[in-house]
Protein backbone atom coordinates (compact mmCIF):
# COMPACT_ATOMS: atom_id res chain seq x y z
CA UNK A 1 0.00 0.00 0.00
CA UNK A 2 1.32 3.43 -0.92
CA UNK A 3 1.99 5.55 2.15
CA UNK A 4 0.26 8.84 2.86
CA UNK A 5 -2.64 8.25 0.44
CA UNK A 6 -5.68 10.28 1.48
CA UNK A 7 -8.82 10.78 -0.62
CA UNK A 8 -10.92 13.92 -0.14
CA UNK A 9 -14.35 14.64 -1.59
CA UNK A 10 -16.59 17.69 -1.49
CA UNK A 11 -20.28 17.03 -2.27
CA UNK A 12 -23.24 19.24 -1.30
CA UNK A 13 -25.18 17.65 1.57
CA UNK A 14 -28.53 18.71 0.08
CA UNK A 15 -29.89 19.19 -3.43
CA UNK A 16 -33.25 19.53 -5.15
CA UNK A 17 -34.48 16.51 -7.12
CA UNK A 18 -33.08 16.79 -10.65
CA UNK A 19 -30.53 19.44 -9.67
CA UNK A 20 -27.04 19.42 -11.16
CA UNK A 21 -24.38 19.61 -8.47
CA UNK A 22 -20.62 20.11 -8.67
CA UNK A 23 -18.40 17.47 -7.08
CA UNK A 24 -14.73 18.00 -6.27
CA UNK A 25 -12.31 15.15 -5.52
CA UNK A 26 -8.63 15.07 -4.65
CA UNK A 27 -6.45 12.16 -3.63
CA UNK A 28 -3.05 12.71 -2.05
CA UNK A 29 -0.71 10.30 -3.86
CA UNK A 30 2.92 10.62 -5.03
CA UNK A 31 2.22 9.11 -8.48
CA UNK A 32 5.59 7.54 -9.44
CA UNK A 33 5.83 7.02 -13.21
CA UNK A 34 8.35 4.17 -13.01
CA UNK A 35 10.88 6.14 -15.06
CA UNK A 36 12.83 7.91 -12.31
CA UNK A 37 15.82 6.50 -10.43
CA UNK A 38 16.66 6.71 -6.74
CA UNK A 39 20.01 7.89 -5.30
CA UNK A 40 21.58 4.47 -5.93
CA UNK A 41 20.53 4.40 -9.60
CA UNK A 42 17.71 1.89 -9.10
CA UNK A 43 14.44 2.47 -10.92
CA UNK A 44 11.66 3.58 -8.60
CA UNK A 45 8.71 1.23 -9.25
CA UNK A 46 5.65 2.64 -10.97
CA UNK A 47 2.92 3.58 -8.51
CA UNK A 48 0.01 5.59 -9.87
CA UNK A 49 -3.71 5.82 -9.37
CA UNK A 50 -4.73 4.31 -12.70
CA UNK A 51 -8.53 4.61 -12.50
CA UNK A 52 -11.15 6.72 -10.76
CA UNK A 53 -14.88 6.02 -10.69
CA UNK A 54 -17.90 7.67 -9.11
CA UNK A 55 -21.30 6.03 -8.83
CA UNK A 56 -24.61 7.38 -7.52
CA UNK A 57 -27.01 4.78 -6.11
CA UNK A 58 -25.23 2.10 -8.14
CA UNK A 59 -25.29 4.04 -11.43
CA UNK A 60 -21.94 5.09 -12.90
CA UNK A 61 -21.45 8.85 -13.13
CA UNK A 62 -17.80 9.03 -14.22
CA UNK A 63 -15.07 6.53 -15.06
CA UNK A 64 -11.57 7.89 -15.74
CA UNK A 65 -8.49 5.93 -16.87
CA UNK A 66 -5.23 7.61 -15.83
CA UNK A 67 -1.82 7.18 -17.43
CA UNK A 68 1.72 7.64 -15.99
CA UNK A 69 1.81 11.31 -17.05
CA UNK A 70 -0.95 12.19 -14.54
CA UNK A 71 0.10 14.75 -11.95
CA UNK A 72 0.76 14.11 -8.30
CA UNK A 73 -2.39 14.41 -6.15
CA UNK A 74 -4.93 14.13 -8.99
CA UNK A 75 -7.92 16.47 -8.71
CA UNK A 76 -11.22 15.99 -10.51
CA UNK A 77 -14.18 18.34 -10.64
CA UNK A 78 -17.34 17.27 -12.43
CA UNK A 79 -21.09 17.83 -12.45
CA UNK A 80 -23.72 15.21 -11.67
CA UNK A 81 -27.50 15.22 -11.66
CA UNK A 82 -29.14 14.16 -8.41
CA UNK A 83 -32.50 12.57 -9.33
CA UNK A 84 -33.23 11.41 -5.78
CA UNK A 85 -31.70 11.14 -2.33
CA UNK A 86 -28.84 8.70 -2.24
CA UNK A 87 -25.17 8.05 -1.90
CA UNK A 88 -22.15 8.73 -4.07
CA UNK A 89 -19.46 6.03 -4.00
CA UNK A 90 -15.99 7.18 -5.09
CA UNK A 91 -13.25 4.66 -5.89
CA UNK A 92 -9.58 5.13 -6.77
CA UNK A 93 -7.57 2.14 -8.06
CA UNK A 94 -3.80 1.94 -7.49
CA UNK A 95 -1.25 0.04 -9.61
CA UNK A 96 -0.29 -2.06 -6.60
CA UNK A 97 -3.85 -3.40 -6.30
CA UNK A 98 -4.93 -1.11 -3.48
CA UNK A 99 -8.38 0.41 -3.71
CA UNK A 100 -9.31 3.62 -1.90
CA UNK A 101 -12.99 4.34 -1.34
CA UNK A 102 -15.15 7.11 0.07
CA UNK A 103 -18.91 7.52 0.29
CA UNK A 104 -20.95 10.73 0.58
CA UNK A 105 -24.72 10.95 1.05
CA UNK A 106 -26.91 13.60 -0.57
CA UNK A 107 -30.35 14.49 0.78
CA UNK A 108 -33.11 15.77 -1.48
CA UNK A 109 -35.21 18.52 -0.09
Amino acid sequence: MASGVKPRVKVPKKAAAGETITIKTLISHKMESGQRKDGDGNTIPRSIINRFTADFNGQNVIDVAMEPAISTNPYFQFDAVVPEAGEFHFTWYDDDGDVYEMKKAVKVG
